[in-house]
């Protein structure tokens, strides 16, 4: 089986119908591959009539939508069986069998805040949500959020003009836009952080999958901050799924006047954080996200250690695929484009790479998605 063979599998049957995530995840774990799946799906319980016809004779059409658009630089397909799938992803309801990922995959891994609140947020509540995301990506937290109108928007914006990284969750395949204004917006988020979706390649909006992209963005992050919101606002639904998930859950007051802050106030009485301060946030999720960055650490060391953890528990100073990555980093920043083209390495692997180096404190990202030394 070639890596191409388990790929178009893959793919295959992320495009089945009625399968989704939790069936595809239970088959992984029956069968072992995605090929192996299609080879025998017609033995395989619980499939339905639908998903074996389209197994047997899928529409190769989309199937290489899907493929030309993995090919492109930067572009990626996470899959749960893989080394840098988001871990913090498996504690969720329902979580995905995978992501298309356009940008730093590695960006997915590190200690992140939700940034959500309405579309039509009033001019207090946007520079509310830009000031808090500057703060916050200064201390280090990857702003996430929808790359929704409104306050979504505002805080990816502030989030890469302060130097961070972001992350958007769309509710669209990623090779879409959605709203079309943000087409600026998203290359520049690709440059410095990551577009995520689980749909596939060509797939449009649709109501039904915001609710899902929420439980994503909850997901991903220590915590989720709701900026403003309406009683109606579907904020509300990711500061109840970050709550289901055991995230922190963050709400500005407002002006009892402001019909866009009683979805805050709700939250509130409801027992989420009140906070007037990014601070407040900072020091709240400071134990979550060195937590986080242990457990990352000792999951990484152990995955590229093939016979377990060296002696001193680190060997990386003598393997050869970390030297050679030092030196392709060189005195310059460089894209992990760059650094795979250099290194010959697969930007999955180099992904890890860097994640560890960053956590001992020897890399760090620079600006536009860039990798640097931090010490010779």
């Amino acid at each position: 089986m070639t890596d191409d063979d388990e790929l178009l599998a893959w793919l295959t049957l992320l495009r089945a119908p009625g399968l989704g995530g939790a069936g595809l995840r239970a088959l992984l774990q029956r069968v072992g591959t995605a090929r192996a799946i299609c080879r025998d799906a017609r033995r395989l319980p619980g499939l339905e009539s639908a998903a074996l016809e389209w197994i047997a004779r899928p529409d190769t059409a989309r199937l290489d939508a899907d493929l030309a658009w993995l090919a492109q630089p930067g572009h990626r397909l996470l899959r749960c069986d893989e080394a840098d799938f988001p871990p913090q992803l498996e504690t969720i309801p329902q979580p995905p069998a995978a992501l298309f990922a356009a940008g730093d995959p590695s960006v997915l891994l590190a200690p992140q805040i939700a940034i959500v609140g309405a579309r039509s947020a009033t001019a207090q509540g946007l520079a509310n949500a830009r000031d808090f995301a500057r703060t916050l990506s200064r201390a280090g937290l990857v702003v996430t959020s929808g790359m929704a109108d409104g306050i979504d928007g505002a805080a990816h914006v502030a989030a890469l003009e302060s130097g961070g990284q972001t992350v958007a969750v769309i509710g669209t395949g990623p090779d879409l836009v959605y709203p079309r204004k943000h087409r600026d917006l998203a290359a520049r988020i690709e440059q410095s952080g990551a577009i995520v979706s689980e749909f596939p390649p060509g797939t449009e909006a649709r109501p039904d999958h915001f609710p899902r992209r929420n439980r994503l963005i909850a997901g991903l992050s220590l915590g989720t901050l709701v900026v403003e919101a309406g009683l109606q606002s579907g904020s509300l639904i990711t500061a109840r799924l970050a709550a289901e998930a055991g995230r922190e859950v963050f709400a500005l007051p407002g002006s009892i006047h402001n019909p866009l802050a009683k979805g805050c106030h709700r939250l509130i009485r409801d027992g989420a954080r009140l906070v007037e301060t990014a601070a407040e946030v900072i020091e709240a999720l400071a134990p979550a996200a060195q937590a986080q960055g242990a457990g990352l650490r000792a999951r990484l060391e152990a995955d590229e250690a093939p016979d377990g953890p060296s002696p001193d528990g680190n060997d990386r100073g003598r393997d050869p695929d970390y030297i050679s990555l030092l030196a392709a980093l060189g005195d310059a920043p460089a894209s992990l484009d760059e650094l795979a083209e250099r290194t010959r390495l697969a930007p999955a692997a180099l992904s890890s790479m860097l994640l560890l180096l960053e956590l001992e404190g020897a890399v760090g990202p620079a600006v536009n998605g860039r990798w640097q030394k931090l010490r010779s």
